[in-house]
């Protein structure tokens, strides 16, 4: 197989995977439902997950400069494209009417969103849209793959273009914007706000990134003759830095954090989601630069949010009405889909070729 069609394969399964995990894997459409919902949102969110991997791998950006992006793209997505964020009747047509009541308690003043809509509508577009889709793709390549740019120059622009007709597509559709024009102070918001994620994310080239790429031209486990040296010498004295904690730690504190931002209503609720998230942000960014992290907490950290969503998927509605048996049907297919999607990803880095202790930032 040659270069170019060893690529192409991770790059269309992300690009069918984001859509299912954004509007699928929490519950959203009925078994029979999801193939249509995959297809017609690939170009837009699959385009938009390609375009922010590419973009982060080629700039070396690292996964903080992922979650940057991807917080760029859920506020786009939100407030420019379907406007769903400064609708207030954008759910009045589906199960979900009844939080309508609950968001207006939190609505900002002078923009007219609801801060409960924005924390759920962006927060889950990173971590289900983008960050778990690419974690995912990523845990199933070896490690010489797994860090590299997927698409050239070609392929980036054919897939920017891609998600740019996907996402023209929501916006000229009425039904896509349920009929609904942002104003102009809302769309300028929603623009600065996209812009200065933008470039926060742009900012940050993590030191380790050289690091880590420079690794791929040798085969994991391969003796270099740096290497021959150092096996042959005495070994120093441990180092008194602490490890990184066990996957299944990172994996629990990415799932507290995303379960428990719904848990209190009004602006304490958005107060305690906030909190969660920058406590998990920040315990992330400070594993992630001890000895031993690798992919595979990469993968518990991308993964715990589908994995909890999935599980809410029992107790919440589809968009349109189902019935119990057509509901029961497609959460037990996200359950199936979510669980062998990861248990693969788990059982793929214990292979020798995915090096999972290589550096995954």
């Amino acid at each position: 197989m040659t270069a170019k069609r060893r690529r192409l394969p991770p790059a269309i399964a992300l690009l069918l995977l984001a859509p299912w995990a954004a509007e699928c894997a929490w519950g959203g459409f009925t078994l029979t439902g999801m193939p249509f919902v995959v297809l017609v949102l690939a170009p837009m969110y699959g385009g938009a997950a390609l375009l922010i991997r590419e973009t982060a791998r080629r700039l070396g950006l690292g996964w903080p400069g992922i979650v940057a992006l991807a917080a760029a793209f859920g506020v786009v997505q939100a407030g420019l494209v379907d406007q769903s964020l400064f609708n207030p009747g954008f759910l009045d047509d589906t199960e979900f009417a009844d939080t309508q009541a609950v968001a207006q308690q939190t609505t900002v003043p002078g923009l007219g969103f609801s801060a409960r809509q924005a924390v759920d509508y962006v927060g889950n577009h990173v971590a289900l849209s983008i960050c778990g889709p690419i974690a995912l793709v990523e845990s199933y390549l070896g490690a010489d793959r797994r860090l590299r740019p997927w698409l050239g120059r070609p392929g980036l622009a054919a897939v920017a273009l891609l998600w740019l007709a996907g996402s023209l597509l929501v916006f000229a559709d009425d039904g896509g914007r349920k009929n609904f024009l942002a104003a102009p102070a809302q769309l300028a918001f929603a623009a600065v706000v996209a812009l200065a994620l933008i470039t926060a994310a742009l900012r940050h080239r993590p030191r380790l990134m050289a690091a880590a790429t420079s690794i791929a031209p040798n085969p994991p486990g391969a003796l270099t003759p740096d290497t021959r040296t150092a096996r042959d010498q005495p070994q120093p004295v441990r180092s008194t830095t602490p490890l990184a904690p066990r996957p299944i730690w990172v994996g629990l504190a990415v799932a507290v954090a995303y379960a428990g931002t719904g848990l209190v209503p009004g602006w304490p609720g958005i107060g305690l989601a906030l909190a969660l998230a920058t406590t998990t942000a920040v315990l992330l960014v400070r594993w992630s630069h001890r000895p031993g992290w690798g992919q595979r907490h990469v993968l518990a950290a991308g993964s715990a949010s589908l994995l909890v969503a999935a599980a809410y998927a029992y107790a919440v509605p589809t968009y349109a009405p189902a019935t119990p048996a057509a509901a029961l049907l497609g959460d037990v297919a996200i359950s199936v889909i979510v669980l062998a999607l990861v248990g693969a990803g788990w059982w793929r880095l214990h292979t020798p070729s995915s090096a999972a202790h290589a550096p995954a930032r």
